[in-house]
């Protein structure tokens, strides 16, 4: 079962910081370096001196990004700019955002659930992770002993009872709120009630949790608690900060992720319906990458791509005619692994037949909006732009059930969570 627990999350003490919006900041892994200057002009306070603090000249081990962000917390943690609530709860989390012009709410909460090793129990990764960004975060761990940002997770509730339940006991009350460098809302309400908790705690145990976003911080907090010793069951540094979000949510989006590749210079429709045509049936589109998007998404399925040619301003859609090739080149997946649109184009379009086809090795960019993708072809910043359908929750589920890892960027869920609302601390419970 899955161990899902109520805590008492430390929160800044806005009394002192003023506005949530100006201490609060995306994952590390999103913010480049004109948002993180911005984040830091924005407030003392700004999370991001603890999430992602600035290296400076003259850093060593005994002194660096890593000492600096635990020294930020111990001096907020001991003037009380951030402070510990006093009942245990979980924290109900709404964000509302649009997407290609349509506004959506996404509802979660965000609890403490106990770290589990890969394939040992109910929690399922979906991706795979790089030792780089795990070096990075088991060193901010070590320092702070904090879970600064959630891991974003998913469990099925197709009725959508759990969260349900905790709007409920939310009621009319105000949330706190923030919003996001894009606009995205962010809201926020304490759940203390003990009767809800622990009928929250019951319901959410039989369920399998999958990690959706967070892989890295997941990955780094099991080797934190492998570094510790006589660490009793009931520790804290068992246990890591989740936002859990219901699978059949309205609001739970997955954008696509279009592919702008390079490497592929002169490329024309006309020479790229020669490499695909024995494996794709062709299309011409008359409109442009709109027409091909529109195109794409009422087929619905998996099999159908978006090419886009600079050189000639033309667009085709490639319906793959038999899972055949893709059987004989990724033979050690599943079909399930095989059928995904990402899988696809990688494995054949791109490094079989695009590769061979034109003895190249094509690089790819990512984007998401249909509008970076025709910003992208009228700047001619690629050769080739590709529109993906994104892959679904049934995917999810079955190919990381299946304790299989999805291709490299198949999944981006939208919005990110913002780091600074609640933090988990693995020394105190």
């Amino acid at each position: 079962m899955a161990d899902i627990r109520a805590f008492r999350a430390h929160r800044y003490d806005l009394g002192q910081v003023g506005a949530l919006s100006d201490v609060v900041c995306p994952p590390y892994d999103v913010i480049g370096a004109p948002l993180q200057q911005e984040l830091y002009d924005r407030s003392p306070f700004n999370v991001i001196r603890l999430e992602l603090n600035k290296p400076q000249d003259g850093d060593k081990e005994t002194s660096n990004r890593y000492t600096r962000a635990a020294g930020f917390l111990r001096d907020w943690l001991a003037r009380d700019v951030i402070k510990q609530d006093t009942a245990r709860g979980f924290y109900v989390y709404h964000q509302e955002y649009d997407v290609e012009g349509r506004r959506h709410l996404r509802k979660g909460f965000f609890a403490r659930v106990r770290l589990e090793p890969f394939g040992s129990g109910k929690i399922f990764p979906h991706e795979e992770t790089m030792s780089g960004p795990k070096e990075d975060r088991l060193k901010l761990l070590r320092a702070t002993a904090m879970n600064l940002s959630p891991v974003f997770s998913l469990y099925p509730d197709e009725a959508g009872e759990v969260q349900r339940m905790l709007d409920s006991a939310v009621g009319r009350s105000l949330p706190l709120e923030a919003t996001d460098h894009h606009g995205v809302v962010s809201r926020l309400w304490p759940v203390t009630d003990q009767q809800v908790t622990s009928a929250v705690t019951g319901m959410m145990g039989p369920k399998p949790i999958f990690i959706a976003d967070g892989h890295h911080r997941y990955e780094t907090a099991l080797n934190y608690l492998q570094e510790q010793r006589e660490v009793n069951s009931d520790s804290p540094a068992n246990f890591i900060l989740m936002n859990l979000v219901g699978m059949n949510d309205p609001g739970l989006l997955i954008l696509p992720t279009h592919r702008l590749v390079s490497g592929l210079p002169g490329i024309t429709a006309d020479r790229l319906a020669v490499i695909l045509e024995k494996h794709f049936q062709l299309e011409r589109i008359g409109d442009g990458a709109r027409e091909a998007w529109d195109r794409i998404q009422m087929d619905g399925t998996q099999s159908a791509l978006g090419f886009g040619t600079v050189a000639d301003g033309a667009w085709q859609i490639g319906r793959l005619r038999d899972s055949a090739m893709m059987e004989q080149l990724a033979k050690d997946h599943s079909a399930d692994w095989r059928d995904l649109a990402v899988s696809i184009l990688h494995v054949l379009v791109l490094n079989k037949l695009i590769a061979a086809g034109l003895d190249a090795k094509p690089v790819c960019r990512y984007v998401h909006l249909l509008k970076e993708v025709q910003e992208a072809g009228s700047s001619r910043q690629c050769d080739l732009a590709v529109l993906v359908p994104p892959a679904t929750m049934p995917h999810v589920e079955r190919i990381a059930g299946n304790l299989e890892k999805m291709p490299p960027k198949s999944t981006y869920f939208y919005p990110k969570l913002l780091s600074g609302l609640v933090f988990n601390s693995l020394k105190s419970s």
